[in-house]
């Protein structure tokens, strides 16, 4: 049974940095994989944050370009998301997904319906 752990979630002021972590079990985080991180506020849909994909592709959300930086330790097997700059609009829950790669699916896309896997979330609470 694949899971996905996160931490590092927290409280901080608005400039801040927080870095997330997500540590995965049976999936190989940086060979043959899919991750991403998403973020839902309340009221809101679950949005993808960035994604990432073997050859180290990555994506982000327009809203934290510049900001934010996703990346991968295969030797810790875990997944990880540098977040500067914060602004009270990231306040969310983030949570980190993975899929089993398969040509039919687009990682880029960061279509949540297509994620198999989740963590179980971490609270972002940016404050102006």
């Amino acid at each position: 049974q694949v899971q996905l752990v996160e931490s590092g979630g927290g409280s901080v002021q608005a400039g801040g940095s927080l870095r997330l972590s997500c540590a995965a079990s049976k999936y190989t985080v940086g060979r043959n994989y899919c991750m991403a991180w998403f973020r839902q506020a309340p009221g809101k849909e679950r949005e993808a944050v960035s994604t990432i994909e073997d050859y180290d592709i990555t994506t982000y959300a327009d809203s934290v370009k510049g900001r934010f930086t996703i990346s991968e330790d295969n030797a810790k097997n875990t997944l990880y998301l540098q977040m500067n700059s914060l602004k009270p609009e990231d306040s969310a829950m983030y949570y980190c997904a993975a899929l089993v790669p398969d040509r039919r699916i687009d990682c880029a896309r960061g279509n949540v319906e297509e994620f198999t896997y989740w963590g179980q979330g971490t609270q972002v609470t940016v404050s102006s």
